[in-house]
């Protein structure tokens, strides 16, 4: 029997707004003090324990091991001791996290690679308040932590900062190591997780809404996106909020970003309607621009049978 909810009325649209800025901010002053709140994490290190350069020294090895990328790891991927770690500035913010540019390099070396750092945000600056819908089904291994949790006290909040950040980074080794078209994760160390920076130079791939692919290029980052959805289902994993916006598509692949919310579809009440609105969500915006509508209907009913939905 299928399953009866009230998701059509729990949800709101993806859809995304664009804040208005004066002509001379880039940032708002609320932003920017968040901004500089995030950055004490560098500026905070004792003077005597700083590296000769850079902002801090390479975290990587203040990770543990269930905490770095899975294996093999791509050769750009920086381990040595004497790294440094250089910020570059802020890529991107968003509601529970601010994604930064961040330069690992060797000293001394020709070795250097930018990575994107995505941190969470600390209890008093998150904006997110609809967790709830995705976290159900995600037991907390403490029954304290669940309670602060429910009753969203500061230390719960805290809580949920690192629950979100440990999500994705779990799902992001999940997927990688099933060939899901997602950024590689270097690691996560409390609420900020490394992972492989999709782009050119320190220029951010554009995500698939600011693109404007011909029919061979469109028909090309259908398929892609319909492969990922499959990978995604045969895991029992709906994305949650997976939109034009973001996708972003380098070299002409279409890779997949922002996973903290991450679904199981079975042990979520709402799983299997993520997945639905997900494949709606992607799929009209490829409508829109000559997929044929019946395409999307039948990636629908493949992902349904894949997930064997009622």
């Amino acid at each position: 029997m299928a399953r009866k909810s009230d998701f059509s009325d729990s949800f709101q649209s993806t859809k995304r707004g664009r804040r208005k800025f004066d002509d001379d901010e880039v940032f708002t002053a609320e932003d920017q003090a968040r901004f500089e709140e995030m950055r004490t994490v560098f500026d905070e290190m004792p003077q005597d324990d700083g590296p000769p350069a850079g902002d801090r020294w390479s975290i990587w090895w203040d990770s543990e091991p269930l905490q770095r990328g899975p294996e093999p790891r791509p050769a750009w991927v920086i381990t040595d001791h004497g790294a440094v770690d250089y910020e570059l500035g802020v890529l991107k913010t968003g509601k529970e996290a601010d994604v930064f540019l961040i330069e690992r390099a060797l000293p001394g070396s020709d070795r250097a690679v930018i990575m994107a750092s995505k941190r969470y945000r600390s209890a008093e600056h998150t904006q997110f308040n609809r967790a709830g819908d995705y976290m159900a089904g995600r037991g907390a291994k403490r029954s304290r932590d669940a309670r602060a949790m429910a009753k969203r006290t500061t230390f719960g909040l805290e809580q949920a900062a690192g629950r979100w950040a440990a999500a994705e980074f779990d799902a992001l080794k999940t997927m990688y190591n099933a060939g899901v078209p997602v950024p590689y994760p270097v690691q996560i160390l409390g609420r900020e997780v490394l992972m492989e920076f999709i782009g050119d130079g320190r220029t951010a791939a554009p995500r698939l809404a600011e693109t404007k692919p011909d029919e061979v290029e469109l028909e090309s980052l259908w398929d892609q996106a319909c492969e990922a959805l499959r990978r995604m289902t045969e895991l029992g994993f709906a994305h949650g909020d997976l939109s034009p916006y973001n996708t972003v598509v380098h070299d002409g692949r279409l890779v997949v970003l922002d996973l903290p919310q991450v679904v199981d579809l079975y042990a979520n009440p709402l799983g299997f309607d993520f997945l639905t609105r997900d494949v709606e969500n992607l799929g009209s915006w490829f409508t829109a621009r000559g997929i044929p509508r019946d395409e999307v209907e039948e990636l629908q009913t493949e992902l349904k049978a894949l997930a064997a939905m009622p």
